[in-house]
């Protein structure tokens, strides 16, 4: 299996290593992002690689930006990657797996959406008969469809650190007002029209992720990636059942062994055994297929 779990481009300055994304720096107008193979559990990155998972991200993405570029504009610059780096180590570090954006200022939120109740948002739910303080009917159960999706921001935290739900309210005082209702908004609309999708794919997008980012002119764009099993719960529409939590295309096969291995969830993670990375490689790989085709 082979797999990067690092980029090490000498055409460019690195400029950051996220959980996933190490960012190169162009010039003072672009932005080299390259998808890892690395994979992060409860904000811990791990030691071992998901074999082709950084392909399936530039993949997906590309997708979902192409698909949904009516609703709004996205970072992408349309500068193949292998054109900004100079050796042939480093575009075969590339192909495949990195874009070339406009440098934004990205907002200091994550846009979070939730359709169903699963995940911290139903132990909200269970203790207190809200979500992210938003007020729900009684008697919802576990993975039930929420009348109406919810817009639930949370902070952006740095490696190793926890994001934190915050309010719409307390949203408008980071974002402003009307950028707080313009983030909502964006959110909900590529939500809504990705789930729709995705439902005729056999998929439900139980939940997901956006980021955002300005320009100079304070136009907002989608940015980081969109749609993908990484920052969204995929669930196979033919296995939902209302009651329980229905298997999903994403990580959580890795995080449930990582529970099953009494991990204290504290750095460093152990070692995860090859076949749970091939098996997460697979989930990820089918949740394409089916939505792409590809």
């Amino acid at each position: 299996m082979t797999a990067l779990h690092e980029s090490n481009l000498n055409s460019l300055p690195l400029l950051h290593r996220g959980k996933v994304r190490d960012i190169y720096g162009v010039d003072d107008q672009y932005l080299l992002i390259v998808q890892t193979d690395r994979l992060s559990a409860f904000d811990v990155i791990l030691p071992d690689p998901v074999p082709g998972k950084g392909e399936i991200l530039t993949s997906l993405s590309n997708f979902w930006f192409a698909k949904l570029g009516h609703v709004i504009s996205n970072h992408l610059s349309g500068i193949k990657p292998e054109d900004v780096v100079k050796t042939e180590a480093d575009r075969a570090q590339v192909a495949g797996r990195a874009f070339v954006v406009r440098r934004l200022k990205p907002l200091p939120v994550e846009a979070i959406v939730r359709g169903y109740l699963v995940g911290s948002g139903w132990k909200d739910y269970k203790k207190t008969g809200t979500v992210c303080g938003i007020k729900l009917p009684a008697g919802l159960q576990e993975a039930q469809r929420l009348p109406q999706p919810l817009f639930t921001p949370s902070t952006k935290a740095a490696v190793g650190e926890h994001d934190e739900n915050i309010s719409f309210e307390e949203a408008q005082k980071l974002l402003g007002e009307a950028r707080a209702a313009e983030v909502r908004d964006a959110t909900l609309a590529l939500y809504t029209q990705a789930a729709e999708y995705a439902l005729t794919r056999g998929i439900i997008i139980a939940d997901t992720k956006f980021e955002f980012g300005v320009d100079g002119a304070g136009k907002m764009y989608l940015i980081d990636e969109a749609l993908t099993p990484d920052s969204s719960r995929f669930w196979p529409a033919d296995e939902y059942r209302v009651g329980c939590n229905p298997p999903s295309f994403d990580k959580q096969f890795v995080r449930d062994w990582l529970e099953a291995s009494g991990w204290n969830k504290q750095p460093p993670a152990p070692r995860v055994p090859l076949d749970v990375l091939q098996k997460t490689s697979d989930k990820y790989r089918e949740a394409m297929r089916r939505l792409t085709g590809a």
